[in-house]
């Protein structure tokens, strides 16, 4: 029974990596597989949101793998491929998209929330602070009588520089 279970399993194996995306791609010099693999890398598929496109399995992270490598036959450059891309798709397809008016929520954001968390717990601190009062007041006579009384029998010596 184990082996067949074994066997089920390795051939269940073997069976998904046959579903997994190859994506040939010929290229005249190791120099354009490394931009098309760091540009690949570097932009992310607008329908898996946190993959690449070289990561992704998504049609239409082929189509833009086929896009890049097109482009990169016919010479663009590596800026122009990524303004293609952002024209296309938005600040979207950049992991680090740059600081514009519409990206300013963006990176601004966090800051600012983390500023106004500070500013309240500020806020609160020092409420309470005002609140207590600066000293305690001593004990009253019969308010020593009863902490005596209280705590007569655990210790002698208490009460004793009440």
């Amino acid at each position: 029974m184990k082996r067949l279970i074994a066997v089920i399993s390795l051939g269940l194996g073997v069976l998904s990596g046959s579903y997994a995306a190859i994506d040939p791609r010929d290229f005249p010099d190791d120099s354009q597989r490394e931009r098309y693999h760091e540009l690949a890398v570097g932009l992310r598929c607008p329908k898996c949101q946190n993959q690449s496109i070289a990561e992704s399995d998504s049609p239409i992270a082929n189509d833009l793998r086929g896009e890049i490598h097109r482009m990169l036959r016919e010479g663009r450059s590596d800026e122009q491929i990524i303004d293609f891309m952002v024209a296309r798709y938005g600040d979207f397809v950049l992991y680090d998209p740059p600081l514009s008016r519409r990206t300013a929520l963006l990176w601004l954001g966090p800051a600012a929330l983390l500023l106004a968390g500070g500013a309240i717990v500020a806020v609160i601190v020092a409420n309470r602070c005002r609140s207590r009062p600066a000293t305690a007041s001593p004990l009253t006579d019969g308010e020593q009588r009863r902490l005596v009384g209280l705590l007569g029998d655990a210790d002698p010596s208490i009460g004793q520089d009440l």
